[in-house]
């Protein structure tokens, strides 16, 4: 990809429009035909959501597109989002047999292909199962809970998702870039659960507009598929100044076509060095920002942040200022930033999750001289929410069976971010989406083991 030109007050939006192309009809059959059709593909294993992706292929190369779309999403819900945000070189390319050979076949360009022609064609997928007279809450429409009311709803059962958001959809909605993946593609997606007769009941939060206890006493079961929180505190002078933006928000603004000139020629700062992070800071060189670097506190080896995202911002021109950490943000006497005064940093022994520990190098302060600072430092948990559920957890972490996803209340199920610790492995939208559906699974097996029992 060829660095972004620098942008003009007019054509802000062009530079949000997706960066990666689809392939021709032409590429598509090409492409196709160059897979092996691998018995016990090696592929398939590799994907979290387990789809067949030797038949997927296939039916492109026979050119039942239709059949390639159901394919694919019959395994993955979300599965038009994931072909174009998962990291498929550490997934179903990585496992490609052919990397031994030539190069790995491009899954992920023709399972966009499939989806992108089911969209285009407003193909509805699947239908609702028999009615079964349980009725089910889901508690976020995100990928989990998404995953998790499309197959409850192919079982029978009566779904309703309760949003806190305007839209449903979740990350894939407002918190990836739209020049990675664009917001018809996640609507497209949860318009795949709606018409199978899910309720989707958006900018409704449990706990304010309905209690925990109100849908405890109203539905058989619930799923708590709420993802995560806001961005904290860096705890540090200075983080009330105008132009200190929380990188979540940042990014749902430039989704909701809300694109701020304010960035046109200013210098940005982006803290953390996780996916987020990256979203945050080709964003602001979208924005017209003239320099963006990167603070970490640790190194490159210890980023959470995908290998595809990390060269993506570097073609983008964005710097990275490893072990390095902020000390206080500066502002001048009307309140907006000038700068951000850093500390560098050594690595001692590792912390409790593995990493080694910064520790500060003293009088080895500077100032960077920027107008805007870009936190991105992880998301808190929503402890309000889980504690009024009454749920076992650790630090805002759901505790649930690895197998069935109950929680501590047999009538509770999660997953998703909700059930997460840290790690950049199982923070996908394809786990989250796997997550649900076995969330789902187990519902319905409980629900059948008592009809049985009676």
């Amino acid at each position: 990809m060829e660095k972004i030109q620098r942008i003009s007050n007019t054509n802000l939006d062009l530079n949000f429009q997706e960066v990666e192309r689809p392939l021709t009809n032409q590429e598509a059959l090409e492409e196709s035909n160059r897979c092996l059709y691998c018995y016990d593909a090696p592929c398939i294993k590799a994907c979290p959501t387990g789809i067949d992706i030797p038949t997927f292929i296939k039916k492109i190369s026979t050119g039942n597109l239709l059949g390639s779309a159901k394919t694919i999403m019959t395994s993955n819900p979300v599965g038009a989002s994931c072909a174009r945000v998962c990291p498929t070189e550490e997934l179903c390319e990585g496992a490609c047999v052919l990397n031994h050979s030539t190069k790995p076949i491009m899954i992920g360009n023709l399972q966009r292909y499939a989806t992108d022609w089911a969209i285009k064609n407003e193909q509805p997928l699947f239908q609702p199962g028999t009615a079964n007279g349980k009725s089910v809450a889901v508690v976020g429409g995100g990928p989990a809970g998404l995953s998790a009311a499309r197959e409850l709803a192919r079982f029978g059962y009566e779904v309703t998702i309760l949003e806190a958001a305007e839209k449903a959809g979740g990350l894939n909605t407002y918190g990836i870039v739209s020049f990675r993946l664009p917001q018809t593609i996640s609507y497209w997606e949860v318009e795949q659960v709606e018409k199978l007769n899910v309720t989707i009941k958006t900018n409704t939060r449990v706990g304010k507009d309905v209690s925990a206890k109100e849908l405890l006493q109203n539905f058989d079961c619930i799923v708590l598929a709420v993802g995560m929180s806001h961005v904290p505190n860096l705890g540090i002078e200075g983080e009330d100044l105008d132009g200190v933006y929380d990188a979540i928000e940042f990014v749902k603004e430039t989704k909701s076509g809300r694109l701020s000139k304010d960035f046109i020629g200013k210098r940005a700062v982006v803290i953390g060095a996780g996916n987020t992070a990256i979203d945050g800071a080709t964003c602001s060189v979208r924005l017209g920002a003239e320099n963006v670097k990167i603070l970490y506190r640790r190194t490159a080896e210890e980023m959470t942040a995908y290998d595809f995202e990390y060269e993506f911002a570097k073609q983008d021109g964005v710097e990275f200022r490893w072990l390095t950490a902020p000390n206080r943000i500066i502002g001048d006497e009307h309140g907006r930033v000038t700068g951000v005064e850093c500390i560098k940093m050594n690595l001692g022994e590792p912390d409790e999750d593995g990493r080694r520990r910064p520790i500060p190098v003293e009088g080895s302060e500077h100032v960077l001289q920027v107008e805007a600072v870009i936190k991105a430092i992880g998301q808190t948990r929503h402890l309000e929410l889980i504690e009024g559920f009454g749920l076992q957890h650790d630090n805002g972490v759901v505790q649930v069976n690895k197998e069935t996803y109950q929680t501590s209340n047999p009538k509770i199920y999660a997953c998703g971010d909700v059930v997460f610790g840290k790690g950049k492995g199982d923070a996908m939208v394809v786990t989250a989406a796997q997550q649900g559906k076995q969330a789902a699974y187990s519902i319905h097996k409980q629900f059948a083991a008592v009809e049985t029992a009676q």
